[in-house]
């Protein structure tokens, strides 16, 4: 089963209660808080705040860089994801990108290390799969998914993706969210309405509704950073999920 929501960072200008407002106005029943705005590390309130709004907790969206971030940071991040009852942290692996990373020991110790106290606290690590990190490529991001126990992984397109090498990726790595937008080949800096991939996303949602296991369909990097195009991409994501 898909679980329809948004990034909260989609939207950093707005606040927390204009975020749930917005999401539970277009039918959408999770969010990933963001702690870079949204609920800090640490932000106990903020975190209340969060749960005020009814909607169901996808994750908590941390910026904690393994290998590279103080250890000492990790705890107030997962401190504040038990506050949030947060069934996944996401992480990052890493800064640099697969190529350009010929010792991978520190990112995997760090990991290990997360994805060790994450389970005292009751969740998750899960990575962002990122250009400029270890998850840059779906070989590298396999051999991680080895090289830790425990940890699962994230999905989004490239810019521009073709449908076959996605659906090949999701099909792999089986995901626990999928960050859903649409972009050219210019990546970030250009932006369509969802509905135009829908050749791309109609078969990658197939997939990851194929076994049944529930996961997070998460509306992220809107046309224009408009609310009014987030309400028609919202519309169309959910169109895609009727059975």
């Amino acid at each position: 089963m898909l679980i329809p929501g948004l990034v909260s960072v989609t939207f950093r200008q707005l606040t927390i209660e204009e975020i749930g407002a917005l999401a539970t106005e277009c039918g959408l029943q999770a969010v990933e808080w963001g702690g870079d705005v949204h609920v800090p590390p640490g932000d106990f309130a903020a975190a209340r705040r969060a749960l005020d709004t009814g909607l169901k907790v996808a994750a908590y969206g941390s910026y904690y860089r393994a290998g590279v971030s103080d250890r000492t940071d990790l705890a107030p991040i997962l401190e504040t994801a038990a506050e949030l009852d947060a069934p996944f942290v996401r992480v990052w692996a890493g800064t640099s990108g697969s190529e350009e990373c010929p010792d991978r020991t520190p990112v995997i110790e760090a990991l290990q290390h997360a994805v060790e106290h994450a389970e005292a606290m009751g969740t998750k690590i899960a990575l962002e799969y990122h250009r400029n990190t270890l998850t840059d490529t779906l070989d590298s991001t396999v051999q991680l998914l080895d090289e830790v126990d425990g940890v699962v992984s994230y999905w989004q397109p490239r810019g521009g993706q073709d449908v076959f090498s996605a659906v090949h990726e999701v099909r792999t790595l089986e995901p626990v969210t999928a960050h859903v937008f649409s972009w050219g080949t210019g990546g970030f800096n250009e932006r369509f309405p969802l509905a135009e991939r829908r050749d791309l996303w109609k078969p990658v949602l197939t997939e990851l509704a194929r076994d049944g296991v529930e996961r997070n369909a998460l509306l992220e990097f809107v046309l224009d950073d408009s609310p009014e195009q987030f309400r028609e991409d919202a519309k169309t994501l959910l169109g895609w999920l009727k059975p």
